[in-house]
């Protein structure tokens, strides 16, 4: 058996070595040592279950290459000019290592969606993704439907994973919000959090490398140092926080809990009775953007006296299943949201605004949508369509003023905007756009209600520059401000 020095083992990766979950999901900040600690499991398997298969996964055959089947045959000695020497074999055409026990480590890339129909009929008792989040949910699911065999061999799904990529939105949700649906059990879920500090052999191979993640912009270091899951490189809205910003809570002196009761940096917030108080008489809005095998969008905002926003409730037609829609009809959304607006206590005997999607008055197939609408008594005008001055008008409702208050708060049980929000990132050919591939649609929503109740940007005020002072008149302000003449 090769030399691993156990001694270089973290308490996490000895964590992630003796995890007994079907998926075990381990990663979180850049350079925890998740391809190490993958190797090492794959040759304890292969030692300890003659006749094993593991299966090793990247996205790409150099990645593949370069973090597994390089170092792995270095340390199974597979090129040792005696074969006495050798502790296992390797085959470059198949790619595959073989023990002499009859274990084997097959290595796999899968790039595309048409690389993952290759694995169909393919066989393996232990799957490693590593950089799962480089991968779709769909890809993830073939791939694990590989995991099986009429044996006693254990049978376990391995995830490494990074914030970020195609697959933040799949591995945030099973990993860290443990959301399931279907059949997914709970029980069958573990997350093990991997920090750079747990890479014993990388601090000591190079000791400046926190320094060079702590010089990374904001929201590349808080994925890749502190492997926060809710900002990561790329997100559209790296500005909107589910919960209070601690490094400005601290700058203003108070407790994430203080700011929150006081709605201080952050935007999601407790939900509130709005027959209460001053907000009886608030305005109230709906936004809405149509969807039939993608999500549909609803949502109903109250806007306060100082034209601050409140997403106070929402209707979004989407399945289990992320960026799915429920597929009704108009007629049935319609009667859906007719139905809330005359029985919920928030909106019962309001006089309700609407701005929708310009596409719902399209007549070119016949009856429009927004026909449909109007026979159920909603009613709506058309929202203005710009797509960068209305990211614009989103970005400004979401700035924190000099006392840490934004222009707009969403309630805590507006489940669909804080779930996919955070997960938009911008689209790699149009720069300042965002991903139309992504979940989008409750953007758009927002998008269009912004849009009918454009603000202008929070600029903070320099001091003015004095550019010439011939008279010293400057000087002798000050002198007179301070008692001297």
């Amino acid at each position: 058996m090769p030399e691993y020095r156990i001694d270089y083992l973290s308490p996490t990766q000895s964590e992630f070595l003796s995890a007994a979950a079907g998926y075990v999901f381990f990663g979180g900040a850049r350079g925890g040592g998740k391809s190490f600690v993958v190797r090492v499991a794959a040759v304890l398997y292969c030692f300890k279950y003659p006749g094993i298969t593991c299966m090793i996964v990247r996205k790409t055959y150099p990645e593949l290459q370069e973090n597994h089947i390089v170092p792995l045959t270095r340390d199974l000695h597979c090129y040792a000019t005696e074969k006495a020497h050798r502790l296992a074999q390797y085959n470059d055409q198949k790619k595959v290592i073989t023990f002499p026990n009859g274990s084997r480590i097959l290595f796999r890339y899968c790039d595309t969606d048409k690389d993952a129909e290759r694995f169909q009929g393919t066989e393996t008792d232990i799957l490693f993704l590593d950089e799962g989040t480089h991968q779709t949910e769909e890809r993830f699911r073939k791939l694990t439907a590989c995991v099986r065999g009429a044996n006693d061999f254990p049978h376990r799904t391995y995830v490494t994973c990074n914030p970020g990529g195609v697959g933040h939105a799949w591995v945030k949700r099973l990993a860290i919000d443990r959301v399931y649906k279907g059949d997914e059990n709970p029980d069958d879920y573990v997350f093990i959090q991997s920090k750079v500090t747990d890479n014993k052999p990388l601090m000591d191979a190079d000791p400046d490398y926190i320094r060079k993640l702590e010089a990374l912009p904001p929201k590349l270091r808080k994925a890749w140092l502190e492997g926060e899951w809710d900002i990561f490189d790329g997100a559209f809205f790296e500005d909107f926080r589910a919960m209070p910003d601690r490094t400005l809570c601290e700058k203003a002196g108070i407790t994430p809990d203080e700011a929150l009761s006081q709605r201080r940096y952050t935007h999601v917030i407790p939900a509130f009775d709005l027959n209460s108080g001053q907000a009886r008489g608030w305005t109230i809005y709906r936004s809405y953007d149509f969807g039939y095998n993608k999500p549909f969008s609803c949502a109903w905002w109250a806007i306060d006296y100082d034209g601050v926003l409140y997403r106070i409730l929402e209707l979004y037609g989407c399945t289990d299943t992320p960026n799915e829609g429920v597929k009704w009809t108009p007629d049935e959304q319609f009667k859906r949201i007719k139905e809330t607006e005359d029985t919920h206590p928030w909106l019962k005997g309001r006089k309700i605004s609407g701005v929708a999607d310009p596409s719902i008055w399209d007549v070119s197939r016949g009856v429009s949508v927004a026909e449909t609408a109007e026979k159920y008594g909603v009613y709506f005008d058309p929202g203005d369509n710009k797509r960068l001055a209305g990211w614009m008008q989103c970005h400004y409702r979401l700035q924190f003023d000099d006392n840490g208050y934004p222009r707009m708060y969403v309630f805590d049980n507006c489940k669909g905007f804080i779930r996919t929000i955070p997960l938009l990132m911008y689209d790699e050919h149009k720069p300042e756009d965002l991903d139309t591939a992504l979940e989008d649609h409750i953007a758009d929503e927002w998008r269009y209600m912004c849009m009918a109740r454009p603000i202008k940007p929070i600029i903070p005020e320099k001091p003015r520059e004095i550019i010439s002072d011939p008279l010293n008149q400057f000087k002798k302000e000050g002198y007179k401000a301070n008692g001297y003449h």
